[in-house]
């Protein structure tokens, strides 16, 4: 009975079948098999090709992807000028401290502190006080017992921390809700004039510079390694040559005396600037004000006795280290055994106007990796990768790579092959930078140049990234050059005659500040 009460619910209308509910039972769902004999077969393919543009069911017949669609309303895009929508104010308070801001759309802020202090000051100190101060950051305070009370208290403003020290900076950065500003600020100033440096937490950070430097010997990628040999090939035992990491000799001889002496002559206010991305100015210079005028620092008197200002000094030369890569794959099939090289030449500081013109070189050099995705933007016709990789398909890896510091540059490529073409690879990379001082097509100068504004205005699209960048310019200048500046300098320079003139002198003995090829090639092997 209930098997007739659905097939007289079956109403049969021209081609289309409609199975309607029985009126006795209407929350009675059919069977399976009923509804399957009674919908039509088609396969997959045909129902998807329905609704294709080329189907006969409906779309856009004819229309290519390269033209809009007809009959929709034409796309409203935003338009871009490359000028910033809010201006970079600096203030200079007492003591030199100076207060950089920049305001941006949204609910969250960057604010940090960054500091005039590196491994390029440690010249009368034990190498190594940055990589610890780095690691200790963020730790207990006058205020705060522990680096779980400082992260519970950032926690609720939603923030994060970090810490970074490189070569000639250290910087101490906090993203939180721009409502809690004045929390966020009293927190910096406290980690960066207030730390106790208790014995535990030192002994904790051995213990983890300990694990770092096992790490970057074990990585597959001896970047970083190689960073640190060139630089201290090209600048031996000076300025930022010295060490960025601390040398596993030094770690037992750290404590809190001799990071004292350190704080004491480089944590200054005229060597800080208080950076914030997302604020309004006048409440950041009211905070700054507030607690990091007039604070007395745990280390005692502020005023700096024993500044090193050496200026760098290019010496050149060559560093090998012999190592056994066989054992630093990440799963159970071994990489490549393989010989990493990098070849450098020093060039300027990023405060001369041949700056704009060596991040020009370095992004028409470009490079990557053998196994490199490509793709728009991803550098496919640059010359490393024309000349260098497309050509030589034993070639694991080259890449160029510019270091630039307030009184010098290193441009430098890395590259990486079997053992066995060492000479080889020599030989391509030393050629690369002859043919530097040659002809530059207007193709190729265009598309370096496109390339590098590109990437310029992206990074800056980064709360964080805009932040260090207002901070190391004004650390640097007291100014900041607005991306757009800095696109009309790229664009506007006559780069083409400048940057075969720059490179022409280095493989010339006449009048000018470079040295000769001789005296300039750098090497520093891994393998």
């Amino acid at each position: 009975q209930a098997r007739k009460s659905i097939i007289s619910s079956l109403v049969t209308r021209g081609n289309s079948s409609l199975l309607l509910p029985d009126p006795r039972d209407p929350c009675r769902v059919p069977p399976r098999g009923a509804l399957t004999r009674l919908l039509p077969r088609r396969s997959g393919l045909a129902v998807y090709r329905q609704f294709s543009s080329g189907g006969a069911g409906g779309g856009y017949p004819g229309v290519p992807l390269t033209q809009p669609l007809p009959g929709l309303p034409a796309p409203a895009f935003a338009a871009v000028d490359g000028q910033e929508k809010f201006e970079t104010r600096v203030t200079a308070l007492d003591g030199g401290l100076r207060v950089a801001s920049q305001n941006k759309f949204g609910q969250f802020c960057t604010v940090g502190v960054l500091i005039n202090s590196g491994s390029r000051h440690e010249t009368k100190y034990l190498s190594g006080i940055s990589h610890f101060l780095e690691k200790l950051a963020f730790s207990s305070t006058a205020q705060f017992g522990s680096k779980d009370e400082i992260l519970l208290t950032l926690e609720k403003h939603g923030g994060i921390c970090d810490c970074q020290a490189s070569r000639d900076t250290t910087m101490y950065a906090v993203s939180a809700e721009a409502k809690g500003l004045d929390t966020v600020v009293n927190l910096l100033a406290d980690v960066v004039l207030q730390p106790r440096l208790s014995d535990e937490e030192i002994e904790m950070t051995r213990l983890a510079i300990r694990f770092e430097l096992e790490d970057l010997n074990m990585r597959p990628d001896p970047e970083p390694l190689l960073t640190e040999m060139i630089h201290a090939a090209a600048y031996r035992d000076n300025t930022v040559g010295l060490n960025r990491f601390c040398p596993v000799e030094n770690i037992e001889k750290m404590d809190r005396k001799i990071l004292h002496s350190y704080l004491k002559n480089y944590y200054t206010p005229d060597r800080m600037v208080l950076a914030g991305v997302g604020i309004e100015h006048e409440q950041l210079v009211e905070c700054a004000k507030k607690y990091l005028l007039g604070v007395n620092p745990v280390w005692g008197s502020a005023k700096s006795k024993d500044i090193d200002r050496s200026v760098a000094q290019y010496t050149g030369g060559i560093i090998k280290v012999e190592k056994d890569m066989s054992n630093v794959s990440l799963g159970p099939t071994p990489i490549p055994e393989l010989t990493h090289i990098m070849i450098g030449l020093e060039s300027c500081s990023f405060l001369e106007d041949d700056f704009i013109p060596f991040a020009v070189l370095n992004m028409m050099m470009g490079g990557g990796g053998s196994f490199s995705a490509g793709g728009p933007g991803k550098g496919m016709f640059t010359r490393l990768y024309l000349n260098v990789l497309n050509r030589h398909h034993w070639m694991y890896n080259a890449t160029s790579y510019h270091h630039s510091y307030e009184d010098t540059g290193l441009l430098c490529i890395h590259a990486s092959a079997d053992p066995k073409q060492v000479r080889e690879m020599v030989e391509i990379l030393t050629k690369e930078f002859v043919l530097m001082s040659g002809t530059v097509g207007e193709v190729e100068l265009e598309r370096a140049k496109t390339q590098l504004k590109s990437m310029l205005m992206m990074n800056l699209e980064s709360r964080p990234v805009i932040f260090e960048d207002v901070g190391r310019q004004v650390l640097a200048t007291s100014t900041r050059k607005l991306p757009h500046e800095l696109c009309d300098l790229i664009s506007e320079y006559n780069l083409l005659l400048r940057i075969h003139c720059i490179m022409l002198y280095w493989y010339s003995g006449g009048n000018c500040s470079f040295q000769p090829a001789d005296s300039c090639l750098l090497k520093a092997r891994v393998g």
